[in-house]
């Protein structure tokens, strides 16, 4: 059931920004731009990412205007971002980013989301999962996102859903990873969480609902603009926080589906719809309703008792 709602919701573009127009300016857009070192990233898997053996794919950073986007990761990394005070809260949260597991969008929906919730005395754990193979050239990257956004008759289809597999072994990967380091990174075990934007939303899910008693499953997720189309949610589901804007050009209207499946199995949910804030509104503060989502996620992890302070044994 799980696989044919993420086929079903992937389907369409998963992405946000504006299609590249026909009058392509002097300069391509999505150069390739400096990657950030991140000293601290932590390989995932020891050798190879199981089904990427032999990969040999370049690992792409792109200017998209705004923000950078990280292309054709074949080599999956966590990075912590710990707060000052590790008994601050002793919870702990994976962001994963969206992309259309066409690229992770490691700035808006990255590096500021770890940062906001090391501020709250949260641990933050950053997720660079593997995406699907793009082309490496510049004009060829940009025709691929073009065909993507705004296909016309005769385009070869791109099948996104082919992403879907890799990034939810890499999450569960990830999650295993923080809650067996979580006394030496200084959080609870039962306090892990993960953050989900977009597609990275649909990975959260993915893993909270696979099948299997040894897949890893997250004590409580935030599913942020993803796809609202109902699921077969089990009572053990972790309770969620959903937030999707009114004018969400991807899934607005695809109805309540998704947080009705979660009050039919009697598990915790808190939904915001925002009037206006579009899709991919992430980090970024634009005047619009939907910049107030990271304050409410954060009231709402403290109403799950997620944010009091270590006590004192």
């Amino acid at each position: 059931m799980l696989k044919n709602w993420l086929i079903a919701s992937a389907a369409a573009p998963v992405l946000s920004l504006a299609a590249v127009a026909d009058d392509q300016p002097e300069q391509l857009p999505f150069q390739p731009v400096e990657a950030e070192p991140d000293a601290g990233a932590i390989p995932l898997y020891d050798g190879a990412a199981p089904g990427s053996e032999g990969a040999e794919l370049e690992e792409i950073w792109r200017d998209a205007g705004t923000e950078r986007w990280i292309t054709n990761v074949t080599e999956p990394t966590l990075l912590p971002v710990l707060p000052a005070d590790p008994d601050a809260t002793r919870a702990a949260v994976i962001v994963i980013p969206g992309g259309g597991f066409q690229f992770v969008s490691i700035d808006n929906e990255g590096y500021p989301i770890a940062e906001w919730l090391a501020e709250q005395g949260v641990a933050a754990f950053l997720l660079k999962y593997r995406t699907m193979e793009t082309p490496s050239d510049t004009a060829g990257y940009a025709e691929h996102m073009r065909i993507l956004w705004a296909p016309e008759p005769g385009d070869p289809q791109i099948d996104v859903t082919q992403g879907i597999p890799f990034a939810v072994a890499d999450a569960q990967a990830a999650l295993n990873l923080v809650r067996e380091n979580a006394h030496a990174w200084g959080f609870d075990a039962d306090k892990v969480g993960m953050l989900g934007f977009s597609a990275g939303a649909m990975t959260t899910l993915g893993v909270t609902l696979a099948d299997g008693e040894d897949a890893p499953k997250p004590d409580y997720i935030g599913y942020i603009y993803g796809p609202m189309t109902p699921v077969d949610v089990p009572a053990t589901a972790p309770p969620m926080f959903n937030a999707l804007a009114a004018d969400d050009p991807l899934f607005k209207d695809q109805g309540f589906g998704l947080v009705e499946a979660w009050q039919a199995a009697g598990v915790p949910v808190e939904f915001h719809y925002y009037q206006s804030g579009g899709h991919g509104f992430g980090s970024y503060k634009r005047g619009v309703p939907a910049d107030d989502w990271f304050d409410q996620f954060t009231r709402w992890m403290a109403a799950q008792d997620l944010l009091a302070p270590a006590t004192a044994d």
